[in-house]
């Protein structure tokens, strides 16, 4: 596969701009952020947020950008596998929800890891800030 396609940006988008905008809620909605990774059972649950919601906005913006895009997509995928494993699997041993309700509620985080994946592999394209530094 031919990493200098240009629809990769599309790819990028959706990637950087959740990843970015979900960093931004961390801060501002309590709800998402604080009480969320409170009621998850984080250690120091203020700082946890903040911390990562510093990497997603972040490193959102750098994929976003096509800047650095596989280095910033390395910590965004160690978040969104950390997500599903702390708050999508435990859905698994629910009475009340199990598989399916799992597969369900997990596919917006599938489809980011494999958004993450797939950047991770060919990089930012040709319509990116990593194409303009290289002079591609």
């Amino acid at each position: 596969m031919s990493t200098n396609l240009r629809s990769v940006v599309f790819i990028r988008l959706a990637v950087g701009l959740i990843f970015f905008t979900q960093g931004i809620l961390k801060y501002i909605d309590p709800h998402m952020g604080v009480m969320r990774f409170t009621r998850i059972g984080f250690p120091m649950p203020a700082f946890t947020a903040h911390f990562v919601g510093a990497f997603e906005i972040v490193c959102g913006l750098l994929v976003t950008l096509g800047l650095a895009t596989r280095l910033a997509s390395a910590p965004l995928l160690i978040v969104i596998l950390t997500a599903i494993a702390t708050t999508k699997i435990p859905e698994l041993f629910h009475s009340n929800q199990g598989f399916w309700f799992m597969v369900s509620d997990a596919r917006a985080d599938f489809a980011m890891t494999m958004g993450l994946l797939f950047l991770l592999s060919v990089g930012a394209g040709s319509w990116s800030l990593d194409a303009r530094i290289r002079g591609d």
